[in-house]
């Protein structure tokens, strides 16, 4: 049983969430504020984090901010639709998704089960080594131990950051479009998705190129997408 973390300081909120999540079999523990929510993923076996953006005490965007310093679980940002600018910035920071309130309860259900596959197919316990490995230059990834490795110094990234690299790096050369990445990596069908993979890219690039700027592994194809280029012996 996945257990799950809802951090919003409405409580009304948390306990209808509550409702939709255990009738799907999944624990849920409950948080007002970010500085509740770090402590109970101190204290309990977190899968998953939904998370408010505008809290006391301590706010979503910091909070994510603090829990990704420790915590690789996917964690599903909750914004209202005015908040554009903060969702963006919580994909940069390393949220893997948001909901926009008011939202449909059986989607937001649907995200989690989709956000907890993608984890639970990323693994958070490193297996044995097999041959299932992807490179391009200096850059390694080992799809059974889910590691990343840069000039044999290894990289941490969320599940959907990982994800999204594995699929470019093992079609490398092959150019992708927003769209394309989008269904691939979330399962289900784009929509106004450029914004979402643009941050999750950039972010990407932040940790596993020398100069985002000038990338050397994933490029931009103008007007059409994304590729991870292709190099000897790769």
């Amino acid at each position: 049983m996945s257990n799950i973390l809802v951090c919003d300081d409405d409580k009304t909120i948390v306990d209808a969430i509550e409702i939709y999540l255990t009738q799907e079999g999944y624990n849920v523990y409950k948080a007002y504020d970010g500085v509740q929510a770090i402590q109970v993923l101190d204290e309990q076996v977190i899968h998953l984090l939904i998370i408010d953006i505008m809290m006391p005490k301590l706010d979503g965007i910091h909070a994510t901010l603090k829990i990704r310093e420790k915590y690789s679980i996917p964690i599903i940002i909750l914004s209202a639709k005015s908040e554009d600018a903060d969702k963006i910035l919580g994909l940069n920071i390393g949220a893997d998704d948001y909901v926009t309130k008011p939202f449909n309860p059986l989607e937001l259900v649907a995200r989690v089960k989709s956000a907890l596959r993608r984890y639970t197919s990323l693994g958070s316990i490193t297996g044995e080594d097999s041959s299932n490995v992807y490179s391009t230059g200096s850059l390694v990834i080992n799809d059974d131990t889910k590691q990343v490795y840069v000039d044999e110094d290894e990289v941490k990234l969320t599940p959907i950051e990982f994800n999204i690299l594995k699929l470019l790096v093992s079609n490398a050369g092959k150019v992708f479009s927003s769209d394309q990445i989008y269904e691939n990596i979330w399962n289900e069908e784009a929509y106004g998705s450029d914004n979402i993979v643009a941050v999750h890219i950039r972010h990407i690039r932040e940790k596993i190129e020398i100069d985002p700027k000038n990338p050397r592994y994933i490029k931009v194809v103008w007007g059409i997408g994304y590729k991870a280029e292709k190099y000897e012996g790769s």
